[in-house]
């Protein structure tokens, strides 16, 4: 049920978990306390829930909302080791001077698309 409401994060996360506690819209929105048309609204973007209205409607689905540390998707030591090894790697490769690129100034470029 999640999935048709994808307009805001709010409605997702209450879609969520209308979805995984099976109520209807209607229990849930009375166990929660909040009249349906609201969670209506919330459910398809209209207005976006509050953390108070979060923590009512998870409690009345059965779930408790808690915060949970972020972590990077990359461990940041193991990165800079691999990063490490790429440029010295870069630098053991052997230098080719590249023939030198003519670039016409401006002015003529545009004189030249103009024409």
């Amino acid at each position: 049920m999640a999935e048709h409401y994808p307009k805001t994060r709010g409605g997702r996360l209450v879609g969520e978990m209308l979805s995984r506690s099976g109520l209807t819209q209607a229990e849930l929105s009375r166990r929660a306390g909040i009249t349906r048309s609201v969670l209506n609204a919330y459910l398809h973007g209209s207005r976006e829930p509050g953390t108070d209205a979060l923590a009512k409607l998870a409690g009345a689905a059965g779930f408790d909302l808690s915060l949970i540390e972020r972590r990077p998707p990359v461990d940041p030591e193991r990165a800079g080791e691999i990063l490490v090894q790429v440029l010295d790697l870069a630098a053991a490769l052997p230098y080719r001077p590249r023939a030198e690129m003519e670039t016409p100034p401006l002015a003529r470029r545009l004189a030249e698309r103009a024409a």
